[in-house]
């Protein structure tokens, strides 16, 4: 059965890639989309920067056609502000609105914004409620067990929000006050998509990490689907390798370092034709290290790649690694 967001038709379960700050960019989303992820979102975009106009908060709703299905992903603290923000985010025609209740850095949580939220699930309903109704779009939510572990209240927010309407949830598997620590507990997301009142998809999110975590947990867990955040950074084959396990129940060998140049090569391009040659560069620098993640003696490679600024410069430095570490396993 096919998992579906208003008429966005998922397939039978969706692999997502989820909505990372300074990661979740154009050029980064490009290489996820090439490897098979189902469906993608922006960065996360403050709602008081679109009303300003800010020139970050409006670069960060360029969306392509090839891109789609794709959600913007707005925050915010005030209702009147987050329904504004809606209505601009929609013109620009993504296939959803995602609203984040899950963010815990202290200056999203710290203003009322992000995860902050599950500390007042009436202003967070009524916050929903707003975005719902300023736009022609689904809306979907993504949020955190609770704010600490006294607070669980997830399945509270499932409830109620699904009542005002949203049409899917995704759960990070930590509280607030656990931030990136620990282990995700997902636990609770089962109980919550065994709950006999919930009809909407539901997404786990935390610590998938290798396509037997994804096997597993799609079973033990029973949810509609799986966000994947930072696995991918540096990794956009974990989207083909799981659909390939879960088709097959084999493993696909991982990438070659042909394929990693390759696709580091791409992510360049495309940081370089998005962002321009300086910032393109710039940005690119703290991708490197992911896309080679254990090679041997790759330091002095880092070094060149992080320091270069010159184009060719660092299409040399690729093809030299491309050379050198042709057969290497890693």
């Amino acid at each position: 059965m096919s998992i579906k967001i208003g008429n966005i038709d998922l397939g039978e379960f969706p692999l997502l890639l989820a909505p990372m700050e300074d990661v979740s960019d154009p050029p980064f989303r490009f290489v996820c989309k090439q490897n098979g992820v189902d469906m993608m979102y922006t960065e996360f975009i403050s709602s008081e920067g679109l009303i300003r106009d800010a020139a970050k908060s409006r670069a960060k709703l360029d969306i392509f056609e090839y891109e789609r299905p794709i959600g913007i992903q707005i925050f915010g603290s005030e209702i009147e502000t987050m329904r504004e923000a809606t209505r601009i985010a929609s013109e620009v025609n993504p296939d959803l609105i995602d609203i984040n209740y899950g963010c815990p850095v202290k200056n999203v949580a710290c203003r009322g914004a992000g995860a902050s939220l599950l500390q007042d699930i009436d202003k967070m309903v009524k916050m929903t409620k707003a975005v719902v109704e300023s736009t022609h779009l689904p809306v979907t939510v993504k949020t955190r067990l609770g704010w600490d572990d006294n607070t669980k209240n997830v399945y509270e927010v499932a409830e109620r929000l699904q009542d005002i309407g949203i049409q899917a949830l995704t759960i990070h598997g930590r509280t607030r006050a656990q931030m990136y620590k620990g282990s995700a507990d997902w636990t609770l997301i089962r109980e919550i998509k065994r709950n006999p009142r919930i009809r909407i998809p539901i997404f786990g999110n935390g610590d998938v990490d290798t396509v037997e975590k994804a096997a597993n947990w799609k079973l033990e867990y029973e949810i509609d689907g799986i966000m994947i955040g930072r696995a991918a950074i540096g990794y956009p084959w974990i989207f083909r390798e799981i659909k390939h396990f879960f088709k097959t129940g084999e493993h696909l060998p991982g990438p070659t370092i042909s394929e990693r140049v390759e696709v580091c090569r791409t992510h360049l391009d495309k940081s370089i034709a998005w962002k321009g040659e300086k910032t393109g560069v710039f940005e690119m620098r703290r991708h490197y290290s992911n896309y080679f993640k254990g090679i041997p003696n790759f330091k002095e490679f880092r070094m060149k790649l992080v320091s270069f600024e010159n184009i060719q410069d660092i299409q040399s430095v690729l093809e030299e690694i491309d050379e050198k570490f042709e057969f290497e396993i890693i």
